[in-house]
């Protein structure tokens, strides 16, 4: 059974390999990317980090736009 991800978890892993992306470039360790500036703002574990690292090489996992939440959902479903 494979886990089922939304829309914010995509934009997570994005702003995770962003961050990571920054920090890799100026020489910084994986461990102290985690520990100074992924787990202070995210809260998570040292191997959903690299998990999601990992997630965005998929090629289904491409990023929705702010606006694909929303579109998600249709009007009759709150009727």
């Amino acid at each position: 059974m494979t886990a089922r991800h939304g829309v914010s978890y995509q934009k997570r892993v994005e702003e995770v390999n962003n961050i990571y992306d920054y920090w890799a470039k100026k020489g910084v360790p994986n461990r102290e990317i985690w520990r100074r500036y992924v787990y202070p703002r995210y809260a998570i574990s040292e191997r959903t980090f690299y998990n999601m690292l990992n997630a965005s090489a998929d090629i289904k996992n491409v990023i929705a736009d702010d606006t694909r939440q929303l579109l998600l959902f249709n009007d009759e479903d709150f009727l």
